[in-house]
């Protein structure tokens, strides 16, 4: 026989399709052909219902060349398209298999695509049958990707030290908070939104618009006359930086094959790290030698050059030939046949859109007014967190009820390994951006030094971190797993924030690096490997959304606790001032900002004070180790799943 077609059966708790188109020259090589791949097949295309199964006959799918009678067995030659539910979710697997020693392509219990790990199968080809850059592509559009991460970092780093000389320059001391904040809240609101444009829209296309909004952004602040266009400028910047991070991800996964992608993203989370501590270093150059406009002039080249490698070298990866309904969706919504107006809305889910946005900015902004601006107690406050609360119940109300068409799908975020991932990811997140944060700070007021030679002296922490990464990187590249260097990362990284919150200003310079370089090197062994965990149990059509979910849930941490961090800081500085001084006002303390400290306090209050601020400085990190060992939680809850291909069951039920 030629054809058959043979009903799909249930498999778990949904149901299975599979559809394949297979021939054989008698009905003993088609029963070895099911039995290899233990489930029936339809030889034609399926159409699976929660009701059932209806198969149709397509006239011109069985258009495939007419094979050998002599051949039998195995060795008769046949093509796989099949697509099944897992407890967590549809996936789809395309394989064409001509022999017995070619290794098909599995799922496993979590939906995930998984391939074999032959040297022959070292994933030439992506998910669309098209090859994967390598050589001098590869590299330029790595540079290209490193560039704009960089960059985007560094926007958010370097304005700290340019914030004086602006202050002085628009007489605007009452902006200040609105310089980080515009930039902060539309960064976090429109990340998820983002996932979803890469989802259904060209990558090249959306990322593309991140680098113009982006660059436009630092162009108006450059260029500002005022405060209010540099505020206008900073929130414009935002929105490009929204889609910047992921989006950076998302063509690396379509760049390099899974079992060597770890490295790559090693080397491309380092570039945040750089960024972190390189921004008061060459905001600190840029205000002192040129002018703080500077410090936004110069993403400019760079954001061109970004954008001109990914246009020339960056491959478009084409929809599937024979897509499954969010593929048939995503395909629709790129060439606009079949889909109407209201369908295309619906696909970013306007009502989640809606609600997400405020509730988002609500806890900002109550986040960076608390403790500074107003009081906690202070009714805008209360008001702001209960708004954020009622929305954010609302929100993940309509998550669930609108299913796929949410902006994050219920089964991507049920999969144990993408919660695990969040969870490691805001808690990592918290402890790494907050700790980023005031270490400068404690250098500069405990130690006196310039903001200049604060970077400097957070170099170790930085080498660490990037050295960290790189090596995990290689290591996952070359051994697959990337479970136990979270359980590292944990237990590294709550050990250094612990030794770092033992600063005191009598601490030795062998001490201080030494305890960054512990601080730092728990950071690098986790910090890309929630991306890569979640990479490696998605499909690729979930891969946009998977990778903003995670870049959204570290930069919140980092958001949400800084301004705790803030807050214990003052707190505990202001409380100590009126024990040991009370006739001291605080904000003595708090104009004269860290560097200017020993200008504006006696000098025989000046020891004192400054072990006060030690004292305060240094609860900062010990809230960052608490974070890091709370990221217990997810990274011990991480599968053990392999960038290969491999996985280990029944490892940390």
């Amino acid at each position: 026989m030629a054809y058959q077609a043979v009903p799909l059966t249930p498999y778990g708790e949904g149901i299975s399709s599979a559809h394949t188109i297979a021939a054989s020259s008698s009905a003993n090589s088609y029963t070895a052909a099911k039995q290899e791949t233990d489930q029936q097949y339809c030889g034609a295309d399926c159409r699976c219902k929660e009701s059932g199964v209806e198969c149709k006959m397509v006239p011109d799918r069985l258009t495939s060349p007419a094979l050998s009678t002599a051949d039998s067995g195995y060795h008769d030659s046949f093509f796989d398209a099949r697509e099944r539910n897992s407890e967590d979710g549809p996936s789809t697997a395309v394989a064409a298999s001509g022999g017995p020693d070619d290794k098909r392509e599995k799922n496993d219990d979590e939906g995930r695509v998984s391939a074999g790990t032959t040297a022959h199968e070292d994933y030439a080809t992506r998910e669309d049958g098209a090859p994967y850059i390598t050589g001098l592509k590869l590299f330029l559009v790595m540079t290209a990707l490193c560039m704009s991460v960089f960059l985007m970092a560094l926007d958010s780093a370097i304005i700290a030290v340019a914030i004086p000389k602006i202050t002085d320059e628009f007489n605007s001391l009452g902006d200040v908070g609105w310089y980080g904040s515009a930039y902060l809240l539309t960064v976090s609101a429109l990340q998820l939104f983002f996932g979803k444009l890469y989802t259904f829209y060209s990558i090249k296309l959306i990322y593309f618009t991140a680098i113009g909004l982006f660059e436009l952004g630092s162009l108006i602040c450059g260029a500002a006359k005022s405060s209010l266009i540099l505020i206008l400028g900073r929130a414009i910047a935002g929105i490009g930086s929204a889609g910047l991070f992921s989006g950076s991800l998302i063509i690396l996964a379509h760049s390099v094959p899974m079992a060597r992608r770890p490295l790559f993203t090693g080397i491309l989370g380092s570039m945040y790290g750089i960024a972190v501590v390189a921004g008061p270093l060459l905001g600190g150059v840029f205000t002192d030698k040129a002018t703080w406009r500077w410090c936004f002039y110069i993403n400019l080249p760079f954001g061109a050059i970004s954008v001109l490698a990914i246009a020339f070298w960056f491959r478009e990866p084409h929809r599937s030939a024979a897509p499954g309904r969010q593929e048939q969706e995503q395909q629709q919504l790129k060439t606009g046949e079949c889909c109407p107006w209201r369908t295309r809305i619906k696909q970013f889910d306007p009502a989640g859109t809606v609600v997400f946005m405020p509730a988002v900015i609500s806890l900002l902004l109550a986040l960076q007014w608390a403790g500074t601006e107003y009081a906690w107690g202070d009714a805008r406050i209360i008001a702001l967190l209960a708004i954020f609360g009622v929305l954010a119940a609302v929100w993940l109300g309509l998550q669930w009820w609108q299913d796929e068409h949410a902006t994050v799908p219920p089964r991507i975020i049920k999969k144990r390994t993408v919660w695990a991932a969040c969870i490691y990811a805001f808690a990592g997140g918290g402890a790494f951006i907050s700790s980023s944060y005031f270490i400068p700070i404690w250098f500069q007021a405990v130690q006196g030094v310039s903001a200049v030679e604060s970077g400097i002296r957070i170099l170790p922490f930085l080498l660490a971190l990037v050295v960290a990464s790189l090596f995990a990187g290689a290591v996952v590249t070359i051994w697959g797993y990337y479970a136990p260097f979270l359980w590292i990362s944990t237990v590294v990284m709550s050990v250094g924030f612990g030794l770092l919150s033992t600063w005191n200003p009598r601490t030795k310079q062998p001490i201080w690096i030494g305890y960054q370089v512990v601080a730092g090197a728990g950071v690098g062994f986790g910090m890309q490997q929630p991306v890569i965990a979640v990479q490696t149990v998605l499909d690729i059509e979930d891969v946009p959304m998977g990778t903003s979910v995670i870049v959204f849930v570290q930069s919140l941490g980092g958001a949400i606790f800084v301004s705790i961090a803030e807050s214990i800081f003052v707190n505990k500085l202001v409380a100590y001032l009126q024990t040991v001084f009370p006739g001291m006002d605080p904000k003595l303390i708090f104009t004269a900002g860290a560097t200017e400290l020993r200008k504006s306090v006696p000098r025989d209050l000046l020891a004192r004070v400054i072990r006060g601020y030690s004292d305060a400085l240094t609860r900062t990190l010990l809230m960052s180790a608490v974070l890091a060992a709370a990221s217990v939680f997810g990274s011990l809850a991480i599968e053990w799943r392999s960038v290969k291909g491999r996985h280990i069951t029944g490892a940390m039920a």
